[in-house]
């Protein structure tokens, strides 16, 4: 009752106030559980140094991550492993670097899990995987060790993540009042997952679509995340699924016009043909791409509309600034 007179007085919507529990048993944890599930199925797969099954263990992590990867706030944040998870973007291609440094100094900390949390985020996590998996690399013994104690850290980090959320922070994002150390209100609840969905669409607009598209006399199709892998568009599609449900768990049933954003971003980007985005430098098929993000851009407006308006709230700091 508490929380109920709380939000009434605020001018919150009931729907909007049960949206809090709803998305940390409907979002947060069951997509935390599946990326701590899928990392643990790569570590298993990176134990034999066969490459096609590395790649399907590879691919199953990163999708389960997609899942997520909005949910910057909370243990992510306290923690700080989101470049450990995935350094992108990487204009200077340190991961690369990283990545190339260990294997000519053969380094020994790939025997050792707690020896290679220290080693550069750039050389952990998702881009570095993809950089060992699809880089034309010679897959050599050291290149076998380095790539499972990738995997390795990378569940390592899966892990913490989703213990942390269930065993602490689930219940202090859905119980909020005056001895919540993290949310005084109701209200300071909603505007951090408001922010999470605000912030993961600016994502997708500026970096995962605006990065390779560049301008169009620069495209720069190099910078397309995930490229080599071939996961760019698959990554952007995964999101704007994950965004949707985020979306319709915080606002319930009744945001006609964020679902038709949805839908139509969504159809958009299952209809183009080209999983590197490669095509930002061909005119025609760059103009499809730029559709892609201006509907991107009309989910924001829509959300804005329906769901910022409802809260009272715009989108708050955004944890992703600076990338």
């Amino acid at each position: 009752m508490k929380h109920v007179l709380s939000a009434i007085c605020i001018g919150i919507p009931m729907g909007l106030s049960a949206g809090v529990a709803t998305v940390v048993d409907e979002h947060i944890l069951p997509a935390h559980s599946a990326f701590s599930a899928r990392t643990a199925d790569l570590v298993t797969a990176t134990q034999t140094c066969d490459t096609p099954a590395m790649r399907v263990g590879y691919h199953a992590a990163f999708d389960a991550w997609m899942g997520l990867s909005h949910i910057q706030f909370g243990p992510i944040e306290t923690e700080g492993l989101t470049l450990a998870i995935t350094f992108w973007p990487d204009p200077k291609n340190q991961t690369e670097k990283a990545v190339s440094r260990l294997i000519a100094a053969q380094d020994p900390a790939v025997q050792d899990d707690a020896e290679f949390a220290e080693v550069s985020v750039a050389a952990q996590g998702l881009m570095a995987l993809e950089s060992m998996l699809y880089g034309g690399r010679d897959q050599t013994a050291y290149d076998c060790a380095l790539i499972h104690a990738m995997a390795v850290r990378l569940a390592a980090n899966a892990q913490t993540l989703e213990a942390d959320w269930r065993d602490g922070h689930a219940a202090v994002l859905k119980t909020p009042g005056a001895d919540n150390p993290r949310y005084q209100n109701i209200a300071e609840a909603q505007r951090v997952i408001y922010t999470a969905l605000s912030s993961g669409l600016e994502f997708l607009h500026d970096q995962r679509l605006g990065r390779p598209l560049g301008t169009f006399d620069r495209p720069r199709p190099k910078r397309a995340e995930a490229r080599r892998s071939d996961r760019s568009l698959r990554n952007i599609t995964l999101h704007l699924t994950a965004l949707q449900d985020l979306a319709v768990a915080l606002a319930g049933a009744d945001i006609p016009k964020t679902k038709a954003a949805f839908l139509n971003a969504i159809n958009r980007a299952e209809s183009l043909d080209d999983p590197a985005l490669q095509g930002v430098a061909d005119p025609a098929e760059r103009f499809r791409i730029e559709v892609l993000q201006q509907a991107v851009a009309g989910i924001q407006m829509a959300i804005s509309e329906e769901i910022g308006t409802g809260l009272g709230v715009r989108a708050g700091f955004n944890s992703l600034d600076g990338d």
